[in-house]
Formats: C-alpha cells, sequence, structure tokens
C-alpha cells in the first residue's frame, strides 16, 4: 500500500510539474518577444499586458508584492484578500487595456490561469486583424515596466 502511494505521489507530482513547464513553454513562445505595456487600474494599479494582436490574446501580469499585501489595488477592492480580488483585478487590466488601445468594440471571449501573477485573455473584435508590422497604439507612461519611470 505505501510503494502504491509513493508512484501515486510522484505521478501527482511528475504531472504537476510538466504543467507548469507547458505553461511557462507556451508563454515564451508566445509573448516572450513582445514589448509589455503598462496599464493602471484603481488607483495607479500597474499590470503589465503582452498583446499577440495577430492571435487576439493578451497575457495580463501582476507582481509578487501586490498579490501577496494587497498594497495598492485601489479603492474598489480596499480591505478585500488580494486573493478574492484577482480574478476581478486581472479582468479589468484586460478590459482598461483594450479600451486604451482604442478597440472598446473587441470583447473578451476566454481566460485561462497560468498562476497567481499571469493570466492570458482572449478577445474578438470586429475590426479585421492588423498586418503584421502596423503601428499600434502605445501607451502613455512607464518605459520600464517593473523598475519605475526612467
Amino acid at each position: 500500500m505505501a510503494t502504491r502511494m509513493r508512484r501515486l505521489a510522484g505521478a501527482l507530482v511528475l504531472a504537476l510539474t510538466l504543467g507548469g513547464c507547458t505553461g511557462f513553454a507556451y508563454i515564451s513562445k508566445t509573448y516572450v518577444s513582445l514589448t509589455p505595456q503598462v496599464v493602471t487600474i484603481g488607483c495607479k494599479d500597474p499590470y503589465e499586458v503582452y498583446d499577440q494582436r495577430q492571435t487576439r490574446s493578451m497575457l495580463v501580469v501582476s507582481n509578487t508584492l501586490r498579490e501577496v499585501t494587497g498594497c495598492s489595488v485601489g479603492e474598489a477592492f480596499r480591505g478585500r484578500d488580494p486573493a478574492e480580488t484577482r480574478v476581478e483585478r486581472f479582468r479589468l487590466a484586460a478590459r482598461t487595456y483594450l479600451d486604451e488601445t482604442v478597440r472598446e468594440d473587441c470583447r473578451i471571449v476566454g481566460e485561462r490561469v497560468f498562476n497567481d501573477l499571469q493570466t492570458e485573455f482572449r478577445y474578438t473584435c470586429a475590426a479585421p486583424i492588423e498586418p503584421r508590422g502596423t503601428t499600434v497604439p502605445r501607451l502613455p507612461g512607464r518605459i520600464n515596466p517593473g523598475l519605475g519611470p526612467r
């Protein structure tokens, strides 16, 4: 019985490890070449957004400090556990990003949570997908996400 439990535990650890590697590999392949933009929600609460416009998907990234302490999550989320507001905040960041990049007509149609810091959103828009190399609106703000203004 103990051997069987160890095998089961080993299989579970392997599955979880490979699942994490698969998510990391996908994120690296899909988003690593993109320059992030910073969108803020609430009281200047920043999230990095990696927008893959050709596939109409975006990766929204938070930072560890905010997710652990709940610091600066804005009035709407004050006094609530960061884990409790996580889904709502990430969705708001994705919606705000689409609005601020002049795509108010786009709808979020799916999401995939990779971990507490990264969620991918899929969206659809009435407008056709822009050809590669098209100049698209950039958000004003921080040039070097995560390190503050230059």
